[in-house]
């Protein structure tokens, strides 16, 4: 057809079209994409961490979003991690949250390779999340402590905007023509943000750890000579058998359950506790005033409420301190004042029955642990300890507020909130720390069946062991050093026949009380039941 009738030139008529250029990622720039989201996401957690150094550790990216899932994890999940992780929960969700961020970033960084702002608004996505927990968790925040994690959300997006760069596209004659990452650039940008997240983390933890640790401080302290010194420990309170767990817990072996993903770091020069409330006369107490009164030392076991049964979670230890009664006492206690309300500073609470700890000996505000300051992952600079309460309503580490109060009309504590009960005494419980589950014992050779029985302010009276629903057999029990001190037992067994057998025990306390065989979980106020081992009888 003639170009006149088309409107057309000769020359446009055979030109051919402008090319037109598309973006399509190789397998490699997917790869480099994601590496682009996790070195992006490592920015991010160096930078916040650096700027934490200014603002405390607990504003740390990482460290205020572990807090926030400590705090908004439902209870059936806090107690299925205590029972898989014990003392090394805190751990797992560290791990776990860094995992799950890797993960990700690295899906942030893939989507980036489509559209570059997609990455940024994600990246920047995690600074608000931290920032969100930093101000949920952290008590008293003011918005200083939401920097870290938006500087590090800053920082990081820049990072990803900085390594997503495409190679320039030459002028072609094919209307296909596809770009993917400037790899080059990549690099550089790359080995950059890599280096400041190393060196970010590096440096920043450890500037942190110098600013505010209080190791230092701690390693100081010297107390006073109890004016109430604890008495020696009988011979014999320790059978000192293999597999027995010792009488006295190390402070490196006792074991810790708390909502403290980062341990408050408190100078005792800075430490203040208020008493007030239902109080006649409200007083503030500093570190020198509290440990210039008379302390007393004692022997006490102390046991989480949720240990399992035949579980770990519970120890003893020699506690310092200064006598709680003694102080409510120069306060002033108003009648009807049912609850001491406590709070730690972490922001933790603790809801204490005021009877139990008026009326049970050497409840105190303990300083000092087995001959040592407090370790600070233990409570230091103080800590509440009430003989014969679990910890959730007795324990209150890092003290700094107490508020007499009631449990009908005044603030509910932490746990109380999620529906553990009010009061909780201590049940009495034994377990069988030898022979372990599923070991080999020899027929007809005597074996040591052996373990710990506890049942706080009430003491033990009698252990007994049963070999396949046998006959009840009594124990012979070891010394006792008080009795809110557990107690050890063992008794010696000639196993008859081969097979597997399974061994039960249980403790009668001090009022003549036999510990229950009905079976509970530790929610919503203690486990009980019977230990049982099964073992192998060769």
């Amino acid at each position: 057809m003639p170009a006149r009738m088309t409107g057309m030139t000769t020359d446009e008529a055979v030109t051919p079209p402008t090319s037109k250029v598309s973006h399509r990622f190789s397998l490699v720039d997917t790869v480099l994409a994601a590496a682009a989201g996790l070195l992006s996401a490592a920015v991010a957690l160096g930078v916040g961490q650096l700027v934490a150094v200014l603002t405390g550790p607990a504003t740390a990216p990482v460290s205020a979003v572990d807090q926030g899932v400590v705090v908004l994890t439902p209870e059936w999940a806090k107690e299925f991690a205590i029972r898989t992780f014990g003392e090394n929960d805190k751990l797992a969700l560290m791990i776990g949250t860094l995992l799950l961020v890797a993960l990700v970033a690295m899906a942030i960084g893939m989507a980036s390779g489509f559209r570059r702002e997609l990455g940024i608004i994600g990246i920047g996505l995690f600074g608000l999340i931290g920032a969100f927990a930093a101000l949920r968790t952290i008590p008293n925040a003011t918005f200083v402590v939401v920097a870290p994690s938006i500087a590090g959300g800053i920082a990081g997006a820049f990072a990803l905007w900085w390594m997503i760069r495409r190679k320039k596209p030459e002028p072609v004659e094919m209307p296909t023509e596809r770009t993917g990452l400037d790899r080059r650039g990549f690099l550089l940008a790359a080995g950059i943000s890599l280096a400041v997240g190393v060196v970010g983390n590096g440096v920043g933890k450890f500037l942190v750890d110098q600013r505010y640790n209080v190791a230092t401080v701690r390693a100081k302290l010297r107390f006073a000579r109890p004016a109430s010194p604890a008495p020696a420990l009988p011979a014999g309170v320790d059978l000192k058998l293999p597999g027995l767990t010792p009488f006295s817990t190390t402070n490196s072996s006792f074991y810790r359950v708390d909502t403290a993903v980062v341990p408050p770091q408190i100078n005792p020069a800075d430490w203040q506790l208020r008493i007030h409330g239902m109080v006649d006369r409200e007083m503030e107490i500093s570190f020198a005033e509290l440990v210039n009164r008379d302390l007393i030392e004692r022997d006490i076991t102390f046991t989480c409420v949720s240990n399992e049964i035949g579980g770990k979670l519970t120890g003893q230890a020699r506690w310092l301190g200064v006598p709680l009664a003694d102080l409510l006492r120069e306060a002033g206690v108003r009648p009807g004042a049912d609850q001491i309300f406590t709070t730690s500073a972490d922001g933790w609470t603790c809801g204490t029955p005021t009877d139990a700890v008026m009326n049970t000996p050497n409840a105190m505000l303990a300083v000092g642990m087995n001959g040592e300051p407090l370790p600070v992952i233990h409570g230091f600079p103080v800590r509440m300890i009430v003989p014969g309460l679990y910890g959730y309503v007795s324990g209150t580490k890092w003290i700094v507020d107490m508020e007499l109060t009631t449990f009908a009309t005044g603030p509910k504590p932490y746990w109380v909130q999620r529906k553990w009960k009010t009061t909780a005494p201590i049940k009495t419980m034994a377990r069988i720390d030898t022979p372990g589950a599923l070991v080999d014992v020899p027929a007809g050779q005597p074996v040591a069946v052996a373990g710990m029985a506890w049942a706080q302010t009430r003491g033990i009276e009698k252990v007994e062991v049963r070999v396949n629903n046998g006959d009840w057999q009594q124990t012979e029990l070891a010394a006792a050093a008080n009795n809110q001190t557990w107690r050890q037992w063992w008794w010696k067994w000639v196993p008859a026949g081969t097979g597997i057998q399974s061994l039960a025990v249980r403790a009668t306390d001090g009022t003549g009380a036999v510990q229950t065989d009905q079976r509970a979980d530790p929610f919503p106020n203690g486990a009980s039941g019977w230990h049982t081992v099964a073992v192998n009888v060769l």
